[in-house]
């Protein structure tokens, strides 16, 4: 069963690969065994010599976005994903911004259901 994020989105890096996950990221894209593009990348680095395939393996590494640790769902979880992937900082302030906005709108139930109009209204009522 394919999930939300291999099906939607593009590429990501391994959580679970030996060093920074792209081969295996590489691997569970295009469905192959880490083995195998393991070595390609080995026979890349043999005849094509260190600096371009390392050069290569560090840009693709930066450049991927690293697995969601959850299965992404819905499209909402995948813009907060990516808003979070590109700017920590962003996100952390768009999750302050809903949780500052869900406690006003608490203490807001929560004045009205402590006032005084409440308990006189809901004894007029019963």
């Amino acid at each position: 069963m394919t999930r939300y994020y291999e099906k939607q989105g593009g590429i990501y890096r391994s959580r679970d690969g030996v060093f920074l996950g792209v081969c295996r990221g590489i691997a569970e894209y295009f469905d192959l065994s880490v083995f195998w593009v393991r070595i390609a990348l080995v026979v890349v680095f043999i005849f094509s010599g260190f600096w371009p395939v390392i050069g290569v393996y560090l840009v693709a590494a930066f450049f991927m976005k690293p697995k969601p640790v959850k299965p992404i769902e819905s499209e909402g979880e995948r813009e907060f994903y990516d808003s979070y992937v590109h700017s920590p900082k962003t996100a952390a302030q768009r999750l302050r911004k809903k949780f500052d906005d869900l406690e006003r709108r608490i203490r807001g139930m929560e004045d009205k259901v402590t006032g005084r109009e409440y308990e006189w209204e809901r004894r007029f009522r019963s």
